[in-house]
């Protein structure tokens, strides 16, 4: 992947060192104490230009939030799109927000075991060749290594535009053995769901009549625990489980900005 973008994005993005930081190896273990506070902590992998993260942030302040990519444009992009959504609620730097650049192969070596309580995999390279499948964010290999990070209330959020990359993803879910809710095959059937926090492109996938395929991993002890409470309190009172069910993050807030 190139990208064109400005010149002096390698300084512009070593001057906010209070936004963006450029080596995890020093924080992992530590990510808490770069927040100032003990609050939970959610990242997404693979954030491209960082509307997503930014709005979840803005809209969850009691949550710590980490945009991971790979690539010094996209970090200075989502560093503008992070302090515009901020700024627009009269606050100067982001307080629950961090931009790492990495990349995710070393996953392990940015965040230690159990220090993540969720993982947002939003529209993925889908790695359409079969010799590229060990790439695709959701392989074995990728959720074995998700699964040491995550906490006991530790959740997987997959979102992705491409049917044959959600195939590969059940069966990769599958094979790891992990339990599954609120899969959609049409996330907005209907119409574009504008409750929801949008991805930078996923009202143009709409728009093109894609569908948006969605599913929730259940990882950790007390997630699963949880889940499988509900479950059988659902099950005792008669009510009937939804196999298939469109839903998405919880909005905490109102939103401040309606962008797609």
């Amino acid at each position: 992947m190139r990208l064109r973008g400005r010149k002096g994005i390698l300084e512009s993005i070593q001057s906010q060192p209070e936004l963006i930081v450029l080596d995890a190896a020093p924080r992992k273990g530590r990510w808490q104490a770069f927040f100032g506070n003990d609050k939970p902590i959610y990242i997404e992998l693979g954030m491209g230009k960082g509307k997503f993260i930014s709005d979840m942030s803005v809209r969850n302040p009691h949550i710590n939030f980490i945009g991971v990519d790979m690539y010094d444009e996209l970090i200075r992009r989502a560093s503008e799109k992070a302090r515009a959504a901020w700024g627009a609620q009269g606050v100067a730097e982001p307080p629950n927000l961090a931009l790492l650049r990495a990349n995710i192969e070393s996953i392990e070596d940015m965040f230690a075991p159990g220090e993540i309580e969720r993982i947002h995999l939003n529209f993925s390279d889908p790695w359409p060749k079969s010799k590229h499948a060990r790439r695709r964010l959701t392989h074995p290999r990728f959720l074995a290594k998700y699964c040491e990070i995550l906490n006991k209330n530790g959740e997987i959020h997959f979102k992705t535009d491409s049917q044959s990359l959600f195939e590969f993803s059940l069966n990769s879910f599958s094979e790891m053995e992990l339990q599954l809710r609120n899969i959609t095959l049409d996330l907005h059937k209907g119409g574009l769901r504008d409750d929801l926090v949008l991805t930078e492109y996923e009202s143009k996938f709409v728009e093109r009549g894609n569908n948006i395929y969605r599913l929730e991993a259940v990882i950790g002890s007390e997630a699963l625990s949880s889940y499988r409470a509900a479950k059988k309190a659902a099950q005792e009172s008669g009510q009937e489980s939804d196999t298939i069910a469109a839903v998405d993050e919880p909005i905490i807030a109102p939103a401040t900005t309606s962008e797609g």
